[in-house]
């Protein structure tokens, strides 16, 4: 079966409205892992002038998403938790990268760890996606909109 990750992928990006908001940039993709990129701009921050948490949970939860459906069924997640290790700031750059610890048929396992420019964690974010019965259709070429 060739690897269909990539092509999955961007017909998600097309359709993830969300995502394109944060600017999400996707370095890297193949099934069981992703690597993702965006920089933190002034309206994702929070009253303290840092990034909200719901900016790396958002990131690493696409990382998650992109890496889990990389195999060709539609995975959704059913359990996700977040460590915020140290604040973000307007301008950083900011990379998750999502690896398979552990795959069922049904059931896999994420860890997606959150790396500002400087190479310092900054997040640490686990993940438990299902895999439903749905395969991604064979065309993806024309996105839904």
């Amino acid at each position: 079966m060739p690897d269909r990750s990539r092509e999955i992928v961007d017909y998600m990006m097309a359709n993830d409205d969300f995502s394109q908001w944060l600017g999400i940039e996707v370095l890297h993709v193949s099934p069981g892992n992703s690597k993702l990129q965006m920089t933190v701009r002034e309206e994702m921050t929070n009253g303290f002038k840092i990034a909200h948490g719901g900016i790396t949970y958002s990131l690493s939860d696409s990382a998650l998403a992109f890496a889990s459906n990389g195999y060709g069924a539609q995975a959704v997640s059913i359990e996700t938790s977040i460590s915020h290790t140290r604040p973000v700031a307007i301008g950083d750059v900011l990379t998750a990268e999502a690896v398979e610890k552990n795959k069922s048929k049904r059931t896999g396992i994420y860890e997606v760890i959150v790396t500002n420019q400087k190479g310092k964690t900054v997040a640490l974010f686990k993940g438990t996606v299902f895999y439903r019965e749905e395969e991604w259709p064979e065309n993806l070429t024309n996105p839904k909109r």
